[in-house]
């Protein structure tokens, strides 16, 4: 038995066009749109009448995505969460770029919360903190070479 990569990871939103939006300013590119209904979509995610609207991203020529989904039904009962980088659970997405200094002034044109500014991190990587809507904190690192 062996891991092959990882496939996905899910992130769900409200406001599926910010999100999508924030993610395509960034540098991503649409891997594909669909939606999905029915017992098989309830059964998968253990949920009832289970309907979502789904975007894949990708970086250009990368296997690996970042699946955004919108939840039509059922509705989730809480508010958007803006957790600290402390919070339990999953956290943030990390991403290696070029020229992080671009990246950051690009997201901030944007409007994109940046919330530490770039850090050395000792001779290895230039690091930073964006957090985009409804909470998503991505880790922004340019190695030192």
């Amino acid at each position: 038995m062996k891991i092959q990569r990882i496939d996905h990871v899910a992130v769900i939103v409200n406001n599926l066009p910010a999100a999508k939006g924030f993610f395509l300013d960034f540098g991503l590119e649409v891997k594909g749109e669909w939606e999905m209904e029915g017992d098989l979509m309830g059964y998968a995610v253990g949920l009832n009448d289970a309907k979502v609207a789904c975007v894949g991203l990708g970086t250009p020529g990368g296997q690996t995505w970042i699946e955004l989904i919108k939840f039509y039904n059922p509705l989730d009962e809480k508010d958007i969460q803006r957790p600290f980088a402390n919070s339990l659970g999953i956290r943030h997405i990390a991403f290696t770029v070029e020229d992080i200094e671009a990246v950051v002034a690009k997201l901030k044109e944007k409007g994109t919360e940046i919330f530490t500014e770039i850090q050395q991190y000792e001779e290895s990587y230039k690091l930073c903190y964006v957090r985009g809507p409804e909470g998503i904190i991505l880790e922004l690192a340019e190695e030192i070479k």
